[in-house]
């Protein structure tokens, strides 16, 4: 019976691709990606010549059972997304979940994902946090705020720069101007940068400075001795 290897690939730098990933890319019988011309850079680069076949979102129910058949069979296969850690706001829980049901040994490389170097760089508590990756776009969004502004920890959401000035906007209103956040964008590329301060504040920053990159928000928790609105 083969193994599943969940692989996690540079969020930015190349430099961040662990030595273990790059031997397994080069070992496996097949991988998996979910955009395979955004991967076939990536494996050029580290000079890794395997096959690459197509696992995103939109087909993963229709080719796991394959998948799953191949290990059974005894090939072992790492997945990849286009950055990051696979199932992390990713493509890889359906696969993971039907490999586990199949008894197959999974194993998930420590490495790059883009949450974690902005919970902790923000200087917002980081012992305990909850991520709530992409809100809902519309069914639910207003919902699920509401039920997040009396949330004790420290929240991470993933955004877009064309809806984060709005989401943060959004925060304000439930959870008050003054609640304190940091917005990381471009993590590990050449404009990284991280704008922290209250959402007023922060708010303000990206109405002069527009915004660009994939987002990071970590917001404050909710302070008992806050007073409510």
């Amino acid at each position: 019976m083969g193994i599943l290897y969940i692989v996690p690939t540079p969020v930015g730098n190349m430099e961040d691709m662990t030595l273990r990933a790059i031997r397994i890319l080069k070992e496996v019988d097949l991988v998996l990606a979910e955009d395979t011309r955004t991967s076939g850079v990536l494996l050029k680069h580290f000079d890794i010549r395997n096959q690459l076949l197509s696992h995103h979102k939109f087909n993963e129910h229709g080719t796991s059972a394959g998948i799953v058949s191949r290990l059974l069979g005894g090939q072992n296969v790492a997945l990849i997304s286009d950055a990051g850690t696979p199932g992390i706001s990713d493509p890889g829980f359906f696969l993971v979940r039907e490999a586990v049901k199949a008894g197959i040994e999974v194993q998930c490389l420590p490495g790059a994902t883009a949450f974690v170097p902005a919970l902790v760089s923000s200087g917002l508590p980081c012992d305990r946090f909850a991520f709530e990756g992409f809100l809902p776009q519309k069914k639910g969004r207003q919902t699920k705020l509401q039920s997040l502004a009396t949330e004790e920890r420290t929240m991470i959401f993933y955004e877009s720069p064309y809806r984060v000035v709005k989401t943060l906007q959004q925060f304000a209103e439930v959870c008050g101007e003054e609640r304190q956040v940091s917005v990381c964008r471009e993590i590990s590329k050449v404009h990284e940068e991280s704008v922290r301060g209250t959402l007023a504040e922060v708010i303000a920053h990206f109405k002069e400075h527009e915004p660009k990159g994939e987002f990071v928000i970590v917001l404050a928790g909710y302070n008992k001795a806050e007073k409510k609105e």
